[in-house]
């Protein structure tokens, strides 16, 4: 198959998935297809798929990964002031690490808002169907929404890295608390403990809380590069954390954090 073929028959198998959406015409255009392959994905609730659409979908997602570039993490420079510190402006889903960290919601099964901005919905866009399959069955196996501050861990599927360590951060819907803070930093300490007793080397940290649930980002990068910092003193088993910024704002705010 081409990446075109490709791209059509996961389309149709998901249109067909259901009566609701057999009609819907399929565009001419390259990457309004994409863009409705991803919104079919995104609005999938989580239960089971055939293996041929899991296999045609691998292939198409290894493809455009390849297509994008992936950045291996062992080679970025280091922080001047602390050599297992690393700072790096890019799409996470890009990035060859041992684990990369989605900031999830409660429910912890993706962002079902077709094509959202959120970290959240694209990490889920990249790795493919199964990572909203296993978040479903870890979710069902707790029998209750994930914590603030809680972090868990799946496979990454067709991402470039190994693993997905997923943390709800605290909502700041008013004034910044010290509760608020806190859970911040359990979030990092979450992830870097579970990324630790799991023998993982690399964890790639995008800026938790600071989109949608509207941390203030010069405080959540304080926090961030602090409860790092004080982790790894400790810790001797994670070899690099990799603070990773998509916007120019966090990118100049942890430049002069990180030296």
């Amino acid at each position: 198959m081409t990446q075109t073929e490709r791209l059509l028959f996961l389309i149709n198998y998901l249109l067909n998935e259901g009566d609701r959406l057999k009609s819907m015409d399929i565009p001419e255009d390259d990457a309004e297809r994409k863009r409705l392959l991803r919104s079919l994905m995104n609005i999938r609730p989580p239960r089971p798929i055939g293996t041929e659409f899991l296999k045609v979908q691998d292939e198409y997602l290894n493809e455009e990964v390849k297509k994008k570039g992936i950045t291996d993490s062992d080679t970025l420079p280091v922080s001047p002031i602390n050599n297992r510190l690393v700072l790096w402006c890019g799409d996470i889903t890009t990035l060859k690490a041992d684990a990369i960290v989605n900031a999830a919601n409660s429910a912890l099964r993706g962002c079902f808002v077709p094509c959202h901005a959120c970290v959240d919905n694209i990490i889920h866009s990249v790795s493919g169907i199964q990572l909203r399959l296993a978040c479903d069955e870890l979710m069902n196996e707790q029998g209750y929404d994930e914590p603030t501050g809680k972090a868990k861990i799946t496979p990454a599927f067709n991402l470039p890295c190994s693993y997905v360590l997923h943390t709800v951060g605290p909502i700041v819907s008013g004034v910044l608390t010290k509760k608020h803070c806190e859970q911040l930093a359990d979030c990092y300490k979450s992830c870097l403990e579970l990324a630790s007793d799991k023998g993982l080397k690399s964890v790639a940290f995008c800026c938790i809380s600071t989109g949608e649930f509207h941390f203030p980002r010069r405080k959540a990068a304080d926090i961030a590069v602090q409860t790092v910092t004080d982790f790894l003193q400790t810790d001797k088993r994670i070899e690099r954390v990799i603070f990773n910024v998509f916007k120019q704002e966090d990118y100049d705010i942890y430049k002069k954090l990180l030296g």
